[in-house]
């Protein structure tokens, strides 16, 4: 089985993953008890983690359960090297995205932040894209897709909703 980069990451329904000051409250607008909108499936198929710092910083302070320690986790920094506990930081999204495809293993989850996903986008790494689109718009903030990427073919593999009002779109990308 040959390992596929997965994006699978949210946004407002303008495009936007945080405000400017890196808030992310709107994301909880559609928590529903019970409700992890295919995050446990999701997973199932998933042994890396790859986040951007800014990301990280703002996981390690909602909580230990998402730090996946039954995973790899690499994040991404250009001020931080070593590792902090079960995670490995590295400098290169590029370099380390490249060496993971070539190993074998399952599926390789990223998490963002923009940066990494813009830089992901521009050398064409992505093999899946899933967004959930939370309904609401933030009007200004951080956007998901930033200027300065290639134009990229999506093949839509399916769409999900969810009685909170969250869509989730799956799409897989035509290299």
């Amino acid at each position: 089985m040959s390992r596929k980069l997965h994006l699978y990451i949210a946004m407002s329904l303008d495009g936007y993953i945080a405000k400017a000051d890196d808030n992310i409250d709107f994301l909880t607008m559609v928590e529903t008890p019970n409700e992890d909108y295919g995050y446990h499936d999701f997973l199932q198929n998933i042994d890396t983690v790859i986040w951007g710092r800014k990301t990280f910083d703002k996981v390690l302070t909602i909580g230990e359960q998402y730090l996946h320690r039954d995973k790899k986790v690499y994040v991404i920094s250009k001020s931080r090297t070593g590792t902090h506990d079960h995670v490995v930081f590295h400098s290169d999204v590029v370099q380390l995205v490249t060496e993971l495809k070539q190993q074998e293993g399952k599926n390789i989850y990223c998490d963002g932040g923009a940066e990494i996903v813009t830089e992901l986008l521009r050398h064409k790494l992505f093999d899946r894209i899933i967004v959930s689109v939370i309904p609401h718009l933030l009007g200004d903030g951080i956007r998901l897709f930033k200027d300065g990427r290639p134009e990229q073919y999506l093949k839509f593999k399916q769409s999900l909703s969810f009685p909170s009002g969250l869509v989730q779109l799956w799409y897989d990308v035509k290299q």
